[in-house]
């Protein structure tokens, strides 16, 4: 069994490097049922992540060549911006290998959650410079709508409070609201 798994993170390590884009289902990581797609677009170093979750539904780009992601949370009407931090975020491949893996193995555990939070009342529209900052992919997403800075944190005391984002089972995003 542990040459087969390493004949699969092999593969998905090569697969990464040479598919230029590639098409995920996202399932609930404990019913199965799909909740979303994510798309890698290699060429670009671009994440696309669309979940539809009712109100937790919520769209998702990371950007890892301007370094931030956005996440548009459609209940709050609002983008959430989040610089990319190589120590708690995942680098490109590594989110390729791991949709690879999960979908060739559906046994993958990720170990990725990040923890991060908003000041409520502390929103700005996004400018000329906000958007060369941020780029095009996240100005696609987020104009018009106000933007909130994040910021990591740790779990809180009531994570229930907390909005979840990103990619399920594979990162999860925990955006919770600065009570200080």
């Amino acid at each position: 069994m542990n040459g087969f798994a390493a004949v699969v993170v092999l593969l998905g390590v090569l697969w990464t490097q040479t598919s230029a884009l590639e098409t995920f289902a996202l399932h609930d990581p404990i019913n199965e049922y799909v909740t979303g797609t994510m798309t890698i677009h290699n060429e670009n170093q671009i994440v696309e992540v669309h979940v539809r979750s009712g109100q937790l539904s919520s769209d998702t780009i990371f950007d890892y060549s301007t370094g931030y992601i956005a996440t548009r949370l459609l209940s709050r009407k609002a983008c959430f911006i989040l610089k990319i931090n190589k120590d708690y975020i995942p680098e490109l491949q590594e989110i390729g290998r791991l949709a690879f893996e999960r979908k060739t193995m559906k046994e993958i555990y990720s170990p990725y959650n990040v923890w991060v939070q908003f000041q409520s009342g502390h929103s700005l529209f996004g400018g000329l410079i906000d958007w060369f900052r941020y780029g095009k992919h996240i100005k696609q997403l987020c104009s018009g709508l106000p933007l909130y800075k994040l910021e990591k944190t740790q779990r809180p005391v009531n994570p229930h409070a907390c909005v979840n984002s990103g990619i399920p089972s594979l990162l999860g995003i925990h955006i919770c609201e600065n009570q200080a």
